[in-house]
């Protein structure tokens, strides 16, 4: 049977109801991420102004309703009357998608937001909102409910001081947001990253929501010099001081900032266009990789520093130990989606390759010293690649569905399918025998690690691929899918790399798409799946991008009343349960490790689709990440400990 379809049933959705319809197309999640997204979008209002030249303080206070306020001392939205709307220009960038100061270049010449839907969407998916701008002798202000003004026009009173900003304060909305708590730790990490790349802008930042509620007071003289001397402060440096660079052309502002660490393996490179972290890199990443590596190549021959090296030094080969911040500022930058993650102008490499090409070699033929210590340390990563080459042979495959070749110990599934597929992760033979017993052998399947895995932090690739647990890992889940391990990685034109670099793409490489950590909930437990997550950031990152690592979550304990059975995770249930069931004659079981469940009971609690709760393992933020496994997993004990003594009166569960 035909359904009618007439104009009737289109639906036209004026205003801001667009975004409260669908909250994902602006802010990504209606999940923790999407809400601390809130605050950036207002914040980042005011750091436009900052790089324009009109704002120096920029406050952020957070109170103990989740009340967000966020104030600047900069020019003060505009509150004269809009031409075409016949309102107060403030209302309209309030309350009107694609509405702001930032399309012609006229109110900013540079700045973060281009498609002007940040603080309209925020007024959008607040449960209110209110406005106060102080500017042309007058204060405005006004306040709106879930993107309605109270007002059709806010109240203008006369400014008798002068005062000049603006200051939003708002509440998310509960019936929008999965909760309304905002993380500190990621807002502040922010807060701290604009002040890095933002020389000379104050940022002040209060939380209080905590019985100690935290002041927080960021501006940094040094800019990005002192953004990357602290990434590397938990870390052993090569040469004292920060390689700095910047050139400004027409309307390109360019500034790079580079060092290099001994003690750590990977690279640490992060990029911005106008205060966006551009995740997946684009242009000025490019311009960047190839002027280093002809520099130092070039520096290399003038020197006659490479008799032992079988050819030029690669890109791979400069990576190892690499710290550095790239930061570009432009008029009209071109972003590959709205989620602004790869910058696509082309001639910013040219331009950011003509900086770094005239700025490292004039640094290093002043410094001939440092030069030296680079093409030293690229000799050794070049040396220890080549050996990395020939020990890959142990652990590459075929096909990624072929099992003629993978490791013993693996009860493979049945299956063929990888999207339909998962693999669990074991410590031991005794819990890897209880998984086996209880799995679905259809499309679950089991490896079994002994011991503790390799600290893959504190190692070279040679000795990670030398490590037999290591490699057992890898052969399973796919050789091709961690980076720096595939054959034809090196071969790469770094262009093409770049341009590749799409974390999707990662699903064809896998043999399963569920990749799920399961340890014992104890201390041991807890290490080994610490030192797993330390392998799949450093060497397996877009299987996480991709949403293809998880944590199951085996019961703590059994409570038995009579013929009844219950499953708690963590003490807290547990003292939940014994209440509602009474204390009297109640067993309470304490699983010290996976091991000591019977097959069915696991199935039942950690391995049923049906029933099982699991942790999809995510990165809101990969610099933050990076910062505590650095702390963590790495060879400096101080840090470590500062942050034990900083988070430990928050820990509540030591052994869960």
């Amino acid at each position: 049977m035909s359904v009618e379809y007439k104009a009737d049933h289109i639906k036209v959705l004026e205003g801001l109801e667009a975004v409260r319809k669908r909250p994902g197309m602006y802010i990504g999640t209606t999940g923790k991420a999407g809400l601390n997204h809130l605050i950036f979008e207002v914040v980042d209002n005011s750091i436009d102004e900052a790089m324009a030249g009109h704002c120096t303080d920029v406050t952020v206070t957070i109170d103990k309703d989740n009340i967000v306020t966020v104030e600047d001392n900069g020019r003060g939205i505009p509150i004269d009357e809009h031409k075409d709307k016949k309102l107060p220009a403030v209302e309209v960038v309030l309350t009107t998608l694609h509405a702001g100061g930032k399309f012609e270049g006229e109110g900013y010449k540079v700045s973060g937001g281009l498609h002007g839907v940040g603080v309209s969407v925020v007024n959008a998916l607040a449960e209110w909102l209110e406005v106060e701008v102080c500017r042309d002798n007058k204060t405005y202000t006004n306040r709106y409910q879930r993107g309605i003004p109270d007002n059709l026009v806010g109240t203008f009173s006369d400014n008798a001081n002068n005062n000049r900003g603006t200051v939003i304060r708002f509440k998310p909305d509960d019936t929008i947001f999965d909760e309304v708590e905002f993380t500190t730790e990621v807002i502040d990490h922010r807060l701290r990253e604009l002040a890095f790349l933002n020389r000379g802008v104050r940022i002040f930042f209060n939380d209080l929501r905590p019985e100690e509620p935290i002041h927080e007071e960021y501006m940094f003289e040094g800019g990005i010099e002192s953004y990357v001397a602290m990434l590397n402060e938990s870390k052993e440096i090569l040469f004292d001081n920060v390689i700095y660079m910047k050139k400004n052309r027409n309307n390109y502002e360019v500034e790079v900032a580079l060092q290099y660490v001994n003690d750590y393996y990977d690279e640490h490179v992060v990029t911005f266009a106008n205060n966006i972290r551009t995740k997946e890199g684009g242009t000025h990443l490019s311009g960047f990789r190839t002027a280093l590596t002809r520099g130092i190549n070039n520096f290399a021959k003038k020197f006659d520093l490479v008799k032992g090296a079988k050819s030029n030094f690669t890109g791979n080969d400069l990576k190892e130990g690499l710290t550095a911040v790239i930061s570009v500022k432009l008029a009209n930058p071109q972003f590959e989606g709205q989620t602004k993650t790869k910058l696509g102008n082309s001639e910013v490499k040219g331009i950011v390759d003509s900086l770094v090409d005239e700025g490292l070699s004039d640094y290093i033929e002043r410094n001939p010293k440092v030069g030296k210590l680079i093409v030293n340390k690229a000799l050794v990563a070049q040396r220890v690649r080549e050996a990395a080459r020939k020990a890959q042979d142990l652990v590459r495959r075929k096909s990624s569905l072929e099992s003629t070749t993978l490791p013993g110990k693996l009860a493979d599934c049945s299956n063929r399918n990888a999207a339909d597929c998962e693999i669990y992760i074991v410590e031991g033979d005794s819990a890897g025998g209880s998984a086996k017993q209880g799995r679905d052998r259809n499309f679950q399947a089991i490896l079994p690690l002994r011991g503790k895995v390799l600290n893959v932090e504190k190692a070279r690739l040679d000795k990670i691929l030398a490590n037999e647990e290591i490699r057992t890992l890898i052969t399973a889940i796919g050789p091709s899918a961690v980076s720096g391990l595939s054959e034809t990685e090196a071969k790469i034109n770094e262009d093409e790399a770049e341009d590749n670099d799409d974390p999707s793409h990662i699903l064809k490489k896998l043999r399963y798409h569920k990749i799920v950590i399961m340890t014992d909930a104890d201390v041991d437990g807890a290490h080994i799946r610490t030192l797993l997550l330390t392998f799949f950031f450093r060497y397996a990152r877009d299987i996480i991008r991709v949403g293809g690592l998880y944590i199951a979550q085996p019961p703590l304990y059994l409570v038995k009343k009579g013929t009844a059975k219950h499953y708690v995770y963590n003490d807290e249930q547990l003292e939940t349960k014994l209440e509602e069931l009474g204390r009297k004659n109640v067993g309470i079981q304490r699983y010290k490790g996976l091991g000591e469940m019977n097959p069915d009971q696991l199935w039942e609690t950690t391995m049923d689709p049906d029933k099982r709760t699991m942790l999809r393992v995510d990165m809101e933020d990969a610099e933050l990440a990076d910062e505590i496994f650095s702390i963590l997993m790495g060879s400096n004990v101080d840090p470590r400990k500062l942050f034990i003594e900083k988070y430990a009166k928050d820990v509540r569960w030591i052994d869960v």
